[in-house]
């Protein structure tokens, strides 16, 4: 992959601006018509986007499509639907101490957005943000990951074809490109990816009080209770863990189970693992590989703790890690400091329902969390701890309903998109009074006159 040449990012950063102040991104048809010609763009190239995928994350084609294209077109067709709904002025009521004047909200374009994508999902998380961008009626630049340069491949030229440059382009590289974006002054930064990298990008963000949102991870718990219903959690768990080999944000990074059901839910993982890859799940087509041969090698550092239940097995020529559950994992072995982004699932086991909690809680609070067990207690759970979401008796389905935002909280991220949140993210709420002439009262001129009565009423 060639990194995009500096003079060109800064002639495509130029277009841009002179492109958005003529104001034509602010029009709602105008709008309407580039979500449709997104989404045609997709369908159109669904062949190459799925034949890429496979050959940077080895994804099956329905995974590549139920993860990848279909949640993108879903959102796509949901800001069709709903945008001129949400961009449409909103009226608020106005206290009597401001009569006769109006009060609304008037949702306006933020600008020029910058989208830096991962590569685990390097298409959903690149094209959704988009989606956003272009609802609310902004520019933006795409930068997706070099790791995964199949997709950023087919990406730039699906882009390229449909969009002019000047309103949506695309640009590739490594480090350097990242480094040259970050110094130039965007109106929001959309950055999807590690923890330790999003400080960096609010570091540069704050030189220029750029507002950013920024979709992290982190660890996040998968607790099964007594009362579970076992074979549901155990296929579920297995699903959850095992999608895209465990490289997810919103995976479930470790196992707190009960220890009374510990040995019955363990059995019950491996043999869901088994019934949906086989015995030799190195050569079933549905199952993913890491992205590449470093990530490969620190997962299988992280294995070196703890007792190996099952798999273990790893070829890092392969970039393929079979799942792995571990056992007797203690909170200070390394698998345990940092989100594993693999299919390995550390297991600890409590007898109190406190002991998760207090764990949880004096941790980085976690992107998702789930539960397994009867509704009293995911309450109480729910309301003792914090995270950016979560499932009850599921795992990563939250992530599917456009009608919930999607979002960290803390060290697992700042802002939520999806939706109309997503339109909300690239937006400027921009709150208005009109005030009537026909009325001007004396009570807000100095020197004050009727003070005591207006006290009364504000």
């Amino acid at each position: 992959m060639n990194n995009t040449p500096n003079h060109i990012i800064e002639e495509i950063y130029l277009k841009q601006k002179e492109y958005f102040y003529r104001q034509q991104t602010k029009n709602i048809d105008f709008r309407l018509n580039q979500l449709k010609k997104l989404k045609a763009a997709i369908n159109k190239n669904s062949n190459e986007i799925l034949d890429a995928l496979w050959k940077d994350l080895h994804k099956s084609n329905e995974e590549a499509y139920l993860t990848e294209i279909s949640i993108v077109t879903q959102e796509i067709d949901n800001h069709i639907k709903n945008l001129e709904n949400w961009a449409s002025p909103q009226r608020v009521s106005t206290p009597i101490h401001l009569f006769p004047s109006r009060s609304k909200i008037l949702y306006e374009p933020l600008g020029l957005a910058l989208i830096i994508a991962p590569w685990n999902y390097p298409f959903q998380l690149t094209m959704n943000p988009l989606v956003g961008a272009i609802s609310s009626g902004c520019c933006a630049i795409l930068k997706p990951s070099p790791n995964a340069p199949n997709i950023s491949e087919a990406m730039n030229k699906m882009i390229a074809e449909t969009f002019d440059e000047s309103y949506i382009a695309l640009v590739e590289g490594e480090l350097p490109v990242n480094q040259e974006l970050l110094k130039k002054q965007f109106d929001i930064i959309f950055f999807t990816g590690s923890s330790r990298v999003g400080k960096i990008i609010m570091h540069a963000a704050a030189e220029t009080l750029t507002p950013v949102i920024l979709e992290l991870g982190g660890k996040s718990p998968c607790i099964v209770d007594k009362d579970a219903n076992i074979d549901i959690a155990a296929k579920r768990i297995a699903w959850g863990k095992t999608i895209n080999a465990g490289q997810t944000c919103i995976a479930p990074d470790y196992l707190y189970v009960h220890e009374s059901i510990k040995d019955k839910l363990l059995e019950k993982i491996e043999k869901n693992i088994r019934q949906m890859f086989g015995e030799n799940i190195q050569k079933n087509e549905y199952y993913p590989r890491i992205i590449s041969e470093e990530a490969t090698q620190r997962l299988e550092k992280l294995m070196s703790q703890g007792d190996i239940y099952s798999g273990g097995y790893v070829d890092v020529n392969d970039k393929f890690i079979e799942p792995t559950i571990i056992d007797n994992i203690k909170p200070e072995h390394d698998i345990m400091q940092e989100e594993i982004f693999g299919p390995i699932l550390p297991v600890l086991t409590y007898n109190k329902i406190d002991e998760v909690i207090n764990y949880i809680n004096n941790n980085d609070k976690p992107l998702a969390l789930y539960y397994f067990g009867k509704n009293k207690m995911a309450k109480e759970v729910l309301s003792r701890t914090s995270s950016g979401g979560g499932c009850i008796n599921d795992t990563l389905l939250h992530i599917s309903n456009h009608k919930l935002p999607f979002g960290g909280v803390g060290n697992s991220g700042l802002g939520k998109y999806h939706g109309k949140d997503s339109f909300l993210a690239f937006s400027n709420q921009k709150s208005i009074i009109s005030s009537s002439i026909r009325v001007d009262f004396p009570f807000k001129y100095v020197p004050f006159k009727f003070f005591n009565w207006i006290r009364r009423i504000i």
